[in-house]
């Protein structure tokens, strides 16, 4: 990246730390200080990771999974209309480069047998892999960049892969790393493989195999030997590790340090934020979905309205998958006025629903209309007024939630009325849908404190990734061996083929025949909803035009999609090895 963008974001800061260090440490040198400190840039880098993983806009919009609600229109990110001068595009790519000069300083200073050392290669990698799946050819840089150079030419996709294979490779062999996770945010043998996993499979599906018709998602397999290896990689990663017997307990916060599927994750604790509580922590929890609240410190969780269910999501999850309630919360426990802990909060301190006070309630698209009524007539003197917390609502709110028509059951009193709404009517109301619960934190008070570490890497997702590399390696076999792991968990019935698999959601004739590649994605959404990977999956198996004509209705065009982000104008004007003509194409 050109020093202007690289080095400015990036050693701006390191400047201002060894000046202070200096003033304290006898006028140490940058060289004496990080030659005996090297562990003061890995926590730096591991910053900058966290910045990157809480930019959910450029990892989610633009896909078939989610709709913004309440009057949040699509950005230019669900549109597809970015311009090489966005910001988002230029804080993604930023980051990246300062989780790599960060690692890069780490190798320069530190031994290359500590876990240090182990753990900078890992962060480079992993950053060179985001940027590649988002930017294409970007500059491959592995020294630490100290000076105002400006010359760091694109390296071409394929000698990045090459370089991230032969890199991680070597990685999963170095002493100092242990064989698995410990779940403390520090690297693991577990980790690189996973990671390898990941970028075999990338590259497989980016060098070996050929897109004969976007629109239909249409494509050839010209070779299979990064997919045989990425489903190898798959497999020690996985190494015998055991799904939790139910999904929602993987997500739990009371397992979240001792979580058995979680390989990586970015850490927040509230303790070690420099700039006090909720200025540096996880926005996740506050993103996908939309409840009402009157205050910050209402009872009532607030979720910003982006990435609300899809009208695809809706209907993604059949009846008896426990993917469904472990993903999204269903029962909106309410308590006093502004004690959270005694309502949204209610459910992780064991609230029952047969108890506690209710204030919303939302059925899911495969319930009755008499299966929601009869829930009701049951809980009668549990439910609450809605106004006790927003002045601007009344009574008691469920609904069920269908399309092309939302059935809405408002409840004061003793009175009872139903009404039929459309989606779109529903969706631009203040009660307008369930939120996504994974990224809860039970100990965030306020809507902008949530301290949840964000994982990365995990046991089923790299099971999917199994799965996959398996079908574009042609084990059919094997494929369905992994997808059926993931289905049992969730309470389904296993398939050996696809005549038994009929999704509800809607399509058109655009989207052609469901294939294994579908059933496969569609696994990953109900698996890995709200975690940050659905534009990657959709680009990487070459299936984000058919996916957006489809199911994205904020897309004028097919002709608007993208596979890649722009470069930032940045970029180009200060990194002399970069001209315009090099910009992605599109832009």
């Amino acid at each position: 990246m050109a020093a202007a963008v690289l080095t400015g974001a990036m050693l701006t800061g390191c400047d201002d730390f060894l000046e202070a260090t200096n003033k304290s440490a006898g006028g140490q040198t940058a060289d004496e200080f990080f030659t005996s400190n090297p562990t003061s840039m890995l926590y730096s880098a591991y910053a900058s990771l966290r910045t990157v993983s809480n930019q959910y806009i450029i990892f989610e919009e633009g896909t078939d999974l989610y709709q913004n609600t309440r009057g949040h229109s699509a950005s230019a990110f669900g549109t597809y209309a970015l311009t090489s001068d966005n910001s988002t595009v230029k804080s993604l790519y930023v980051n990246l480069y300062g989780v790599i000069n960060y690692a890069n300083g780490v190798i320069k200073y530190a031994s290359e047998s500590s876990l240090d050392a182990a753990e900078a290669h890992f962060l480079r990698d992993y950053s060179y892999f985001r940027l590649v799946q988002h930017f294409g050819a970007v500059p491959y840089v592995t020294s630490y960049i100290e000076s105002a150079s400006r010359n760091y030419p694109r390296t071409s996709v394929d000698e990045i892969y090459a370089n991230l294979i032969e890199d991680l490779t070597a990685l999963y062999n170095h002493e100092a790393l242990p064989a698995m996770s410990a779940h403390d945010g520090h690297v693991s043998k577990q980790a690189v493989a996973a990671l390898l996993a990941k970028v075999e499979l990338a590259a497989g599906w980016d060098l070996n195999t050929t897109l004969t018709d976007a629109a239909a998602g249409s494509y050839n397999v010209d070779a299979t030997s990064h997919f045989t290896e990425a489903a190898a990689w798959a497999e020690k990663a996985i190494n015998g590790v055991t799904l939790y017997s139910a999904f929602n307990d993987k997500w739990l916060p009371a397992n979240e340090a001792t979580n058995q599927e979680e390989i990586f994750s970015v850490q927040f604790e509230s303790a070690n934020d420099p700039d006090g509580a909720g200025s540096n922590d996880n926005v996740l929890a506050f993103t996908y979905g939309g409840y009402p609240t009157g205050t910050d410190k209402a009872a009532l969780k607030y979720v910003n309205s982006d990435f609300q269910q899809s009208e695809k999501s809706m209907y993604l999850f059949e009846k008896g998958d426990a993917r469904y309630e472990g993903t999204f919360m269903t029962t909106f426990f309410a308590g006093a006025e502004a004690d959270l802990a005694d309502g949204y909060m209610a459910y992780y301190n064991g609230a029952s629903e047969d108890s506690h006070k209710i204030a919303c309630k939302w059925f899911p698209s495969y319930m009755t209309q008499a299966e929601c009524q009869a829930w009701i007539d049951a809980h009668l003197s549990q439910l609450q007024n809605l106004s006790d917390y927003n002045s601007a609502l009344s009574g008691f709110k469920g609904a069920l939630l269908t399309s092309p028509n939302v059935v809405v059951w408002t409840i004061t009193g003793t009175s009872q009325s139903k009404s039929t709404v459309s989606l779109e009517a529903f969706n631009s109301q203040t009660v307008n849908g369930t939120c996504v619960k994974k990224h809860d934190d039970p100990n965030g008070i306020y809507n902008d404190q949530c301290y949840r570490n964000i994982v990365l890497l995990h046991a089923s997702e790299i099971y999917l990734t199994a799965a996959e590399a398996y079908l574009l390696a042609g084990n059919t076999s094997a494929f369905w061996t992994k997808v059926n792991a993931i289905r049992n968990r969730a309470g389904l019935t296993p398939l050996t083929n696809l005549s038994a698999y009929d999704p509800q959601y809607g399509i058109t004739s655009a989207y052609g025949t469901t294939t294994e590649l579908d059933l496969l994605l569609d696994e990953r959404a109900r698996e890995c909803y709200a975690e940050q990977t659905r534009w990657e999956d959709l680009r990487r198996t070459k299936q984000l035009v058919r996916y957006n004509i489809v199911f994205n209705k904020s897309l004028a065009s097919a002709s608007d999609v993208k596979w890649l982000r722009p470069i930032p104008d940045a970029e180009i004007q200060n990194n002399d090895a970069i001209s315009i003509e090099d910009q992605n194409e599109g832009y």
